[in-house]
């Protein structure tokens, strides 16, 4: 049986395909088919075919589908020309399936309007304060008002207990725990259908800092999260892998550093190299912005006392 689907356009192609064709590979294994794709350079579209046994055909085409439906998602019919713009009304993302992400202290409303304002953002504070959480809805609205092409985001693995060597599993198992804090930010968005299949889609990558050499992001929403934990010379490669259309969010908290005590944080040197650099923006937040539990707040403030006391 041969069953085919158009693919509307690059967007579409590069999101099925993904990179050097792995996802249509993947289906190939998965539903024991095969796959033949035909371009038209005239129009930018493709047509897959799939060629199989009936029962596995289908099921292909279905997941084929069910990702492209997710993909061509419209924005809402009665959207007022207000809320196609960043930034609209306070509002920086507003999901399907829960309240609208707005900024909740002068800080984070701050923040925001810097995120659109510049490509390169330093941001950094204590936990709690929405630093990586706003990054993530800001490329979310980039996405969907097709200002961006896909949302990377990465952390650097710093192993703090367990050696990944001696967790179980693959080398994606052993970081998965380690990326599991963005995971549960895009899914409280974008919920977990959706965001499992923009992933899968390669539109929204999630991948350690140590994938990133050699690669130059373009069209990209790129945040660099846990921050303090990267070295110099990571921050250094990570910031030059910028390409064309392209903005970069790092973000990091200077007191919670995992490293080995003889080794220096990158973000707290960056500001001395790129200070002077008028394009990039440095932000920093405060303990009065944390917007998580009353608790975290005062837990923050015992433990600075604390260290101060030590010092």
């Amino acid at each position: 049986m041969i069953k085919k689907i158009k693919l509307l356009n690059k967007d579409e192609i590069y999101a099925i395909l993904g990179v050097q064709d792995r996802n249509l590979k993947a289906l190939e294994k998965e539903f024991k088919i095969t796959v033949t794709i035909s371009y038209d350079d005239e129009n930018g579209d493709a047509e897959l075919s799939l060629n199989g046994l009936h029962s596995r055909v289908d099921k292909a085409y279905a997941k084929i589908q069910k990702n492209l439906d997710i993909l061509r998602v419209p924005p809402a019919p009665n959207a007022s020309a207000e809320e196609k713009v960043p930034f609209a009304g306070g509002v920086v993302f507003r999901p399907a399936h829960a309240s609208p992400v707005k900024p909740r202290t002068q800080n984070q409303n701050e923040y925001i309007k810097l995120i659109w304002d510049r490509d390169l953002i330093i941001c950094t504070g204590p936990a709690g304060t929405g630093k990586t959480f706003l990054a993530a809805a800001c490329a979310l609205r980039a996405l969907q008002l097709g200002m961006t092409g896909k949302i990377v985001v990465t952390r650097p693995i710093v192993e703090a207990g367990e050696k990944l060597g001696f967790l179980p599993g693959d080398i994606n198992e052993k970081v998965d725990p380690y990326l599991r804090p963005v995971y549960d930010a895009f899914q409280a968005m974008l919920g977990a259908e959706r965001f499992n299949a923009l992933r899968d889609a390669a539109v929204i990558e999630i991948v350690p800092l140590a994938y990133m050499r050699g690669r130059t992001l373009e069209n990209a929403f790129i945040i660099l999260d846990e921050a303090q934990n990267a070295s110099p010379e990571q921050i250094k490669m990570f910031l030059t892998r910028m390409g064309l259309n392209s903005k970069i969010i790092v973000t990091g908290d200077i007191t919670q550093i995992d490293l080995p005590s003889s080794k220096q944080s990158g973000l707290i040197s960056v500001k001395k190299i790129l200070g002077k650099v008028p394009q990039i923006g440095f932000f920093e937040f405060e303990n009065a912005d944390i917007v998580r539990h009353p608790l975290v707040k005062e837990i923050i403030q015992a433990y600075d006392k604390w260290e101060k006391k030590c010092k």
